[in-house]
């Protein structure tokens, strides 16, 4: 998994105001961000099928991770790994490696992927154009935090018919290339576009104490979880960031089981798929 931060709350660190998102930014019913997790990515063909045929008929957008190849390529190249909190720890020699094979290797598969399917599909990252405004997250390393987004790009690319495959990376304060939970770039940009939000993973959903998901699930209701450690590891940002897009107004947010053919569909559609996250009881 990538490092890990929930969106912050704060105003932006980079220099110069954050543009607000224009007119197309706010069609929250054509707008739907999915992010495709490492387990998604091990079996993606069956996964962007449905990315594919939400395609035509929404301004789609893909956010990926890619932290089981980042973790296998660190262990090739003898570079140790290690988390907090979730959090993968990211110093200069492991962010090279990150650059590469989550902008490089796993983005490009993923576009190629796309074209395979008749998706014309751009790769970029939050580095480009400016699109994630981050900060450094403290004692972590080269690991950012997603406070804001400028949303120029994504509106020209959507705009024009292509879906856009973010890569999670971005510029701290001080213009050097970090490291981000992928499940947080994907948070930041639905809440930034006040878009639905899938958030594809290797279970149905958030989990109770007793292994079965939870159909609805609140900040009080998460929190109470992860202090008992129920929701403990990746799914704790996961859920955070998701929380943090339900509160900011978004139309949907949902946590699901991205290992089926249908699982796009399924869980857009399907209220007893996966978890759906609210900002209310």
């Amino acid at each position: 998994m990538t490092a890990d931060a929930a969106p912050g709350a704060g105003p932006a660190p980079s220099p110069g105001p954050e543009p607000g998102p224009g007119p197309e930014s706010r069609a929250a019913s054509a707008s739907v961000v999915v992010k495709l997790g490492g387990e998604t990515l091990a079996d993606q063909h069956d996964t962007l099928r449905g990315v594919a045929a939400l395609a035509p008929r929404h301004r789609a957008l893909v956010v990926h991770g890619g932290g089981k190849r980042l973790s296998a390529w660190l262990d090739r190249l003898g570079i140790e790994s290690s988390w907090e909190a979730g959090r993968r720890v990211t110093d200069d020699a492991a962010l090279e490696v990150a650059v590469a094979v989550l902008r490089g290797l796993v983005n490009a598969e993923l576009v190629a992927a796309l074209a395979r399917l008749g998706v014309r599909a751009v790769g970029l990252s939050g580095v480009d154009a400016g699109l994630l405004v981050a900060e450094r997250v403290p004692g972590l390393g080269r690991v950012a935090r997603v406070t804001g987004a400028r949303l120029e790009v994504l509106d020209q690319l959507l705009a024009a018919g292509l879906v856009p495959v973010v890569a999670p990376l971005a510029l701290d304060s001080d213009g050097a290339i970090c490291n981000v939970n992928a499940d947080e770039v994907a948070a930041g940009l639905a809440a930034a576009m006040r878009a639905r939000l899938l958030l594809l993973s290797d279970t149905d959903g958030v989990l109770d104490a007793a292994g079965r998901p939870i159909r609805r699930l609140d900040r009080a209701r998460a929190e109470a979880l992860i202090a008992d450690g129920t929701i403990e590891g990746g799914m704790i940002p996961k859920v955070r960031g998701a929380l943090a897009v339900a509160e900011a107004g978004a139309p949907e947010v949902v946590i699901a089981d991205g290992r089926s053919p249908d699982a796009v569909a399924r869980a857009l559609a399907d209220e007893t798929v996966g978890t759906r996250v609210v900002a209310g009881p």
